[in-house]
Protein backbone atom coordinates (compact mmCIF):
# COMPACT_ATOMS: atom_id res chain seq x y z
CA UNK A 1 0.00 0.00 0.00
CA UNK A 2 2.80 2.38 0.75
CA UNK A 3 4.73 1.89 -2.12
CA UNK A 4 1.69 2.35 -4.43
CA UNK A 5 0.76 6.04 -2.15
CA UNK A 6 3.97 6.86 -2.84
CA UNK A 7 4.30 6.10 -6.74
CA UNK A 8 0.74 6.78 -7.78
CA UNK A 9 -0.16 9.72 -5.58
CA UNK A 10 2.92 11.48 -4.11
CA UNK A 11 5.64 11.22 -6.84
CA UNK A 12 2.67 12.44 -9.50
CA UNK A 13 2.04 15.07 -7.40
CA UNK A 14 -2.12 14.00 -7.06
CA UNK A 15 -2.16 14.11 -3.21
CA UNK A 16 -3.29 17.80 -3.64
CA UNK A 17 -5.66 16.65 -6.25
CA UNK A 18 -7.06 13.78 -3.83
CA UNK A 19 -7.47 16.22 -1.13
CA UNK A 20 -9.21 18.54 -2.88
CA UNK A 21 -11.68 15.82 -4.32
CA UNK A 22 -12.27 14.57 -1.09
CA UNK A 23 -13.03 18.41 0.56
CA UNK A 24 -15.29 18.64 -2.07
CA UNK A 25 -17.52 15.47 -1.69
CA UNK A 26 -17.25 16.08 2.24
CA UNK A 27 -18.18 19.52 2.13
CA UNK A 28 -20.83 18.59 -0.46
CA UNK A 29 -22.20 15.84 1.96
CA UNK A 30 -21.71 17.97 5.07
CA UNK A 31 -23.73 20.76 3.51
CA UNK A 32 -26.75 18.28 2.00
CA UNK A 33 -27.48 16.59 5.73
CA UNK A 34 -27.28 20.23 7.52
CA UNK A 35 -29.79 21.79 4.56
CA UNK A 36 -31.99 18.58 5.20
CA UNK A 37 -32.30 18.58 8.93
CA UNK A 38 -33.17 22.83 8.18
CA UNK A 39 -35.68 22.09 5.40
CA UNK A 40 -36.87 19.16 8.32
CA UNK A 41 -36.59 21.90 11.49
CA UNK A 42 -34.34 19.49 13.69
CA UNK A 43 -31.33 20.26 14.90
CA UNK A 44 -29.46 23.52 16.10
CA UNK A 45 -29.48 24.39 12.40
CA UNK A 46 -30.87 27.37 10.26
CA UNK A 47 -30.15 29.89 7.67
CA UNK A 48 -27.71 32.34 7.97
CA UNK A 49 -29.49 35.93 6.82
CA UNK A 50 -27.95 39.48 7.73
CA UNK A 51 -30.15 42.42 7.99
CA UNK A 52 -32.82 40.14 6.81
CA UNK A 53 -31.21 38.92 3.62
CA UNK A 54 -30.71 35.43 3.63
CA UNK A 55 -26.68 34.51 2.66
CA UNK A 56 -26.76 31.46 0.09
CA UNK A 57 -23.80 29.23 0.70
CA UNK A 58 -22.88 29.90 -2.20
CA UNK A 59 -21.13 33.28 -1.37
CA UNK A 60 -18.86 31.82 1.44
CA UNK A 61 -18.42 29.04 -1.65
CA UNK A 62 -17.30 31.78 -4.08
CA UNK A 63 -14.75 33.25 -1.52
CA UNK A 64 -12.92 30.13 -0.49
CA UNK A 65 -12.65 29.06 -4.57
CA UNK A 66 -11.11 32.24 -5.35
CA UNK A 67 -8.73 32.20 -2.05
CA UNK A 68 -7.96 28.16 -3.23
CA UNK A 69 -7.70 28.62 -6.54
CA UNK A 70 -4.90 31.77 -6.34
CA UNK A 71 -3.36 29.76 -3.46
CA UNK A 72 -3.31 26.67 -5.10
CA UNK A 73 -1.03 28.28 -8.24
CA UNK A 74 0.56 30.26 -5.65
CA UNK A 75 1.79 27.54 -3.90
CA UNK A 76 4.46 24.56 -4.75
CA UNK A 77 2.00 21.39 -5.21
CA UNK A 78 4.39 19.00 -3.53
CA UNK A 79 4.39 21.23 -0.64
CA UNK A 80 2.21 21.87 2.74
CA UNK A 81 0.52 25.38 0.81
CA UNK A 82 -0.47 23.52 -2.07
CA UNK A 83 -2.12 21.04 0.17
CA UNK A 84 -4.09 23.32 2.15
CA UNK A 85 -5.16 25.30 -0.59
CA UNK A 86 -6.41 22.13 -2.57
CA UNK A 87 -8.64 21.81 0.44
CA UNK A 88 -9.58 25.80 0.80
CA UNK A 89 -10.92 25.24 -3.05
CA UNK A 90 -12.30 21.97 -3.11
CA UNK A 91 -14.60 23.15 0.07
CA UNK A 92 -15.57 26.24 -1.70
CA UNK A 93 -16.38 24.05 -5.17
CA UNK A 94 -18.85 21.96 -3.29
CA UNK A 95 -20.53 24.69 -1.85
CA UNK A 96 -20.62 26.10 -4.90
CA UNK A 97 -21.93 23.32 -7.16
CA UNK A 98 -24.31 22.67 -4.38
CA UNK A 99 -26.28 25.74 -5.39
CA UNK A 100 -25.33 24.92 -9.22
CA UNK A 101 -29.07 25.94 -9.96
CA UNK A 102 -29.27 28.89 -7.92
CA UNK A 103 -26.58 30.16 -10.20
CA UNK A 104 -28.08 28.59 -13.36
CA UNK A 105 -31.81 30.14 -12.76
CA UNK A 106 -30.92 33.13 -11.04
CA UNK A 107 -33.53 31.83 -9.04
CA UNK A 108 -34.14 30.26 -5.30
CA UNK A 109 -34.85 26.59 -6.63
CA UNK A 110 -32.33 24.51 -4.30
CA UNK A 111 -35.74 22.36 -2.98
CA UNK A 112 -37.24 22.22 -6.62
CA UNK A 113 -37.29 19.83 -9.82
CA UNK A 114 -34.74 22.59 -11.26
CA UNK A 115 -32.45 21.95 -8.22
CA UNK A 116 -31.85 18.41 -9.28
CA UNK A 117 -29.33 19.74 -11.77
CA UNK A 118 -27.21 21.15 -8.83
CA UNK A 119 -26.65 17.24 -7.67
CA UNK A 120 -26.35 15.81 -11.20
CA UNK A 121 -23.27 18.38 -11.49
CA UNK A 122 -21.43 17.73 -8.03
CA UNK A 123 -21.71 14.12 -9.46
CA UNK A 124 -20.56 14.63 -12.70
CA UNK A 125 -17.43 16.56 -11.61
CA UNK A 126 -16.82 14.38 -8.57
CA UNK A 127 -16.38 11.75 -11.34
CA UNK A 128 -14.68 13.69 -13.74
CA UNK A 129 -12.14 14.22 -11.33
CA UNK A 130 -11.69 10.31 -10.09
CA UNK A 131 -11.04 9.53 -13.73
CA UNK A 132 -7.99 12.21 -13.69
CA UNK A 133 -6.97 10.81 -10.25
CA UNK A 134 -7.20 7.48 -11.52
CA UNK A 135 -4.52 8.45 -14.54
CA UNK A 136 -6.81 9.61 -17.46
CA UNK A 137 -5.68 12.72 -18.97
CA UNK A 138 -8.39 14.50 -21.51
CA UNK A 139 -8.75 13.57 -25.16
CA UNK A 140 -7.06 10.34 -24.61
CA UNK A 141 -3.57 12.02 -24.44
CA UNK A 142 -3.22 9.16 -22.05
CA UNK A 143 -2.69 6.60 -24.32
CA UNK A 144 -0.17 7.65 -26.10
CA UNK A 145 3.91 6.53 -25.56
CA UNK A 146 6.52 8.79 -25.26
CA UNK A 147 7.17 8.63 -28.42
CA UNK A 148 3.99 9.64 -29.40
CA UNK A 149 3.84 12.64 -27.23
CA UNK A 150 7.16 13.82 -29.14
CA UNK A 151 5.19 13.89 -32.37
CA UNK A 152 3.57 17.33 -31.45
CA UNK A 153 1.22 16.45 -35.05
CA UNK A 154 0.35 13.27 -33.68
CA UNK A 155 -0.68 14.66 -30.17
CA UNK A 156 -2.51 17.96 -32.01
CA UNK A 157 -4.23 15.50 -34.61
CA UNK A 158 -5.37 13.18 -31.35
CA UNK A 159 -7.00 15.73 -29.11
CA UNK A 160 -8.69 17.03 -32.49
CA UNK A 161 -10.36 13.82 -33.21
CA UNK A 162 -11.73 13.45 -29.73
CA UNK A 163 -12.66 16.78 -29.48
CA UNK A 164 -14.81 15.84 -32.82
CA UNK A 165 -16.39 13.06 -31.39
CA UNK A 166 -17.14 14.94 -28.38
CA UNK A 167 -18.95 17.93 -30.21
CA UNK A 168 -20.70 15.89 -32.03
CA UNK A 169 -21.62 13.43 -28.95
CA UNK A 170 -22.93 17.07 -27.56
CA UNK A 171 -24.70 18.59 -30.73
CA UNK A 172 -26.99 15.14 -30.35
CA UNK A 173 -27.97 16.01 -27.06
CA UNK A 174 -25.88 13.73 -25.03
CA UNK A 175 -24.56 15.98 -22.98
CA UNK A 176 -23.14 13.51 -20.22
CA UNK A 177 -21.44 11.46 -22.66
CA UNK A 178 -20.00 14.69 -24.19
CA UNK A 179 -18.14 15.50 -20.90
CA UNK A 180 -16.91 11.91 -20.25
CA UNK A 181 -16.03 12.15 -23.70
CA UNK A 182 -13.07 14.52 -23.32
CA UNK A 183 -11.82 12.32 -20.59
CA UNK A 184 -12.49 8.64 -21.69
CA UNK A 185 -12.68 9.05 -25.90
CA UNK A 186 -14.42 5.57 -26.57
CA UNK A 187 -17.26 7.28 -24.49
CA UNK A 188 -17.37 10.27 -27.02
CA UNK A 189 -17.25 7.50 -30.15
CA UNK A 190 -20.38 5.70 -28.71
CA UNK A 191 -22.61 8.28 -28.34
CA UNK A 192 -21.55 9.95 -31.34
CA UNK A 193 -22.62 7.24 -33.59
CA UNK A 194 -25.76 6.59 -32.05
CA UNK A 195 -28.65 8.45 -32.78
CA UNK A 196 -29.18 12.17 -31.59
CA UNK A 197 -31.76 12.43 -29.20
CA UNK A 198 -34.84 14.48 -29.97
CA UNK A 199 -34.69 18.25 -30.59
CA UNK A 200 -31.11 18.28 -30.61
CA UNK A 201 -29.22 20.39 -32.84
CA UNK A 202 -28.08 17.72 -34.64
CA UNK A 203 -31.71 15.86 -35.35
CA UNK A 204 -33.50 18.78 -35.77
CA UNK A 205 -31.29 19.53 -39.10
CA UNK A 206 -30.33 15.98 -40.19
CA UNK A 207 -33.57 14.25 -39.34
CA UNK A 208 -35.85 16.73 -40.91
CA UNK A 209 -35.91 14.85 -44.30
CA UNK A 210 -35.85 11.49 -42.68
CA UNK A 211 -39.05 10.63 -40.70
CA UNK A 212 -37.71 7.21 -39.98
CA UNK A 213 -34.92 8.25 -38.11
CA UNK A 214 -36.95 10.70 -36.65
CA UNK A 215 -39.31 8.62 -35.33
CA UNK A 216 -36.51 6.30 -34.50
CA UNK A 217 -34.76 8.85 -32.36
CA UNK A 218 -38.31 9.74 -30.44
CA UNK A 219 -38.61 5.56 -29.59
CA UNK A 220 -34.88 5.21 -28.40
CA UNK A 221 -35.17 8.22 -26.24
CA UNK A 222 -38.61 7.27 -25.17
CA UNK A 223 -37.35 3.63 -24.22
CA UNK A 224 -34.27 4.95 -22.74
CA UNK A 225 -36.23 7.85 -20.25
CA UNK A 226 -38.21 5.27 -19.04
CA UNK A 227 -35.98 2.53 -17.77
CA UNK A 228 -33.41 4.78 -16.54
CA UNK A 229 -35.57 7.94 -15.25
CA UNK A 230 -37.07 6.38 -12.16
CA UNK A 231 -33.28 4.92 -10.64
CA UNK A 232 -31.70 8.26 -11.76
CA UNK A 233 -34.17 10.08 -9.50
CA UNK A 234 -34.19 7.81 -6.70
CA UNK A 235 -30.48 8.50 -6.73
CA UNK A 236 -30.47 11.68 -6.79
CA UNK A 237 -33.72 12.30 -3.85
CA UNK A 238 -30.99 9.71 -1.68
CA UNK A 239 -28.32 12.05 -2.32
CA UNK A 240 -29.68 15.49 -2.46
CA UNK A 241 -33.29 15.12 -1.13
CA UNK A 242 -36.97 15.00 -2.82
CA UNK A 243 -37.74 18.00 -4.25
CA UNK A 244 -40.92 19.92 -2.96
CA UNK A 245 -43.85 18.88 -4.77
CA UNK A 246 -44.90 21.08 -7.83
CA UNK A 247 -47.87 23.56 -7.15
CA UNK A 248 -51.09 22.55 -8.54
CA UNK A 249 -52.36 25.13 -10.72
CA UNK A 250 -55.74 26.05 -10.37
CA UNK A 251 -58.06 26.63 -13.40
CA UNK A 252 -57.86 30.53 -14.50
CA UNK A 253 -54.60 30.48 -12.69
CA UNK A 254 -52.26 32.67 -14.88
Amino acid sequence: MGQWWERNILEPGKLPLLLALAAFVITFAVTRVITRLIRAGRGPFGNVKAGGLHIHHVVPGVVLTVVGGFGAVAADRHGAGGAVAAVVFGMGAGLVLDEFALILHLDDVYWSEEGRKSVEVVVLTAALVGLLLAGFAPFGVNDMTQEELQDRGGVIATIAVNFLFSLVCLGKGKARLAVFGVVVPLIALLGAVRLARPGSPWARRCYRRRPRARARSVLRAYRHDRRWSGPRRAVQDWIGGKPDPRPVRVSGDR
